[in-house]
C-alpha cells in the first residue's frame, strides 16, 4: 500500500499576478505520500499535468513505482485551472492569464509555510509538469538538487502553440463560448472537435500504424476509440478549465520574468540543478530537438530519449511495460 501522509488544500489570500491582477482566495489542492525526513531532506515536487488531478497522475508512486515513497517525501501540488485548485470552475474571477511562473511561485509557498521545506531533493514532471519542473529549477536555482523533466521544456515552441491554439479555437467555435474561454453550458460539440483535435497529438503516427488504437477491450474501430476511451478523458473536465489550462502551457517560458527579461540561454544558464531530460522519440508536442537545444546551456544536464512510439503518451506509460521500466530505471538512477 502507498503511504499516505496528508492532503489538503493551501490558502495563499488574494494572489497577485505576474500580469498584475488578482486571483481572490487563491489555494492549492495537494496530497503527499511517504515521510518528511527529520532534515527535510528527502522532498520530490511532483506537479500535475494538463487536465489531471493528483489522482490520475499518483500511479507513478510506489515501492515498485518510478517514484518510491519508501524513500522520498513527494509531495503533489494541484496546478492552478485543473478544476481542484483555484481554476475558472470554482472561481468566477479566475484571471486571463496565470502563468506557470504564478504556479510555480505559489508552490514554493505551499513547500516553506504548509512543511517547512526550503529546499527539495528533485522536481518531477511530466508534460505541462515538466514546465512546472523546469520553472523550479530557473526560479529557485539554490533550492532545487534536480529536475527531471519529462516530455516537456523550457519554453513552449512556436510548433507546439499550433497545436495549442487549434485547441482553443475549437472551444471558442462553440455556441456555448461567451468570451474569454467562459461558457455558457458544457459545449459538447466543441469538446467532442477539441478531443479529436488532441487525439491526432498525443500518440505517434507508429502507434497508430502498429492498431494500439484497436488494443482496448471490445474496441472496434477509430470511431469506437475515439468516442468511448479517448473522449471521456477530456469531457470529464470543465471546458473553462481546459482552455484556462491550455493558456498557461501557451505561454510557458521559464524566462519570461523580472529575473531574466525573456533570456532564455541566461535562464537556462542559471540552473544549478542536475537536470534529467526525457524526451520521447515520437512526441510531437515536445521532440527531442527542444530538448537537445536546451542541453548545451544547462550547467548539469543528460539527456535520454524515450525509445518509443507511444508519442506524448510515453512519458506517462501507466499500462505500457516498456516505457515504464526505461522511465523507472533512468530516474531511479537520477535520483541515487
Amino acid at each position: 500500500m502507498i503511504p499516505i501522509t496528508e492532503a489538503g488544500r493551501f490558502a495563499l489570500g488574494d494572489l497577485t499576478l505576474q500580469s498584475g491582477a488578482t486571483l481572490p482566495g487563491a489555494t492549492l489542492s495537494w496530497k503527499s505520500f511517504g515521510t518528511l525526513s527529520p532534515a527535510k531532506d528527502n522532498v520530490i515536487v511532483y506537479p500535475t499535468s494538463y487536465s489531471a488531478h493528483h489522482t490520475d497522475v499518483e500511479w507513478l508512486i510506489g515501492a515498485d513505482g518510478v517514484l518510491d515513497p519508501c524513500r522520498w517525501f513527494i509531495v503533489i501540488p494541484d496546478m492552478f485551472g485543473n478544476g481542484l485548485s483555484s481554476s475558472p470552475s470554482n472561481t468566477p474571477d479566475y484571471p486571463a492569464l496565470v502563468t506557470t511562473t504564478d504556479i510555480v511561485r505559489a508552490q514554493r509557498r505551499l513547500l516553506v509555510e504548509q512543511f517547512g521545506v526550503e529546499r527539495i531533493a528533485a522536481v518531477y514532471g511530466f508534460s505541462m509538469g515538466a514546465q512546472q519542473a523546469y520553472h523550479w529549477a530557473a526560479l529557485y536555482p539554490d533550492a532545487v538538487a534536480r529536475a527531471i523533466i519529462v516530455c516537456g521544456s523550457a519554453r513552449t515552441s512556436a510548433h507546439n502553440k499550433v497545436f495549442l491554439l487549434s485547441l482553443l479555437a475549437a472551444l471558442e467555435a462553440a455556441p456555448e463560448h461567451v468570451g474569454g474561454g467562459r461558457f455558457s453550458a458544457e459545449p459538447k460539440g466543441g469538446l467532442k472537435a477539441f478531443a479529436r483535435i488532441y487525439a491526432g497529438w498525443a500518440m505517434s503516427q507508429d502507434w497508430y500504424r502498429a492498431g494500439l488504437h484497436l488494443s482496448a477491450p471490445g474496441t472496434r474501430d477509430l470511431d469506437d476509440f475515439l468516442d468511448h476511451q479517448w473522449e471521456p478523458g477530456f469531457t470529464r473536465r470543465a471546458a473553462a478549465d481546459l482552455y484556462a489550462q491550455a493558456n498557461t502551457w501557451i505561454h510557458s517560458d521559464i524566462s519570461a520574468n523580472e529575473l531574466y527579461d525573456g533570456d532564455l540561454v541566461r535562464a537556462l544558464n542559471t540552473i544549478k540543478a542536475r537536470v534529467l531530460l526525457l524526451p520521447g522519440r515520437t512526441d510531437l508536442y515536445f521532440p527531442v530537438a527542444d530538448n537537445a537545444a536546451e542541453l548545451p546551456h544547462l550547467a548539469a544536464g543528460a539527456l535520454h530519449p524515450i525509445p518509443s512510439i507511444w508519442g506524448h503518451l510515453a512519458g506517462s506509460p501507466q499500462g505500457n511495460p516498456d516505457d515504464f521500466a526505461f522511465l523507472k530505471k533512468q530516474v531511479r538512477a537520477w535520483l541515487d
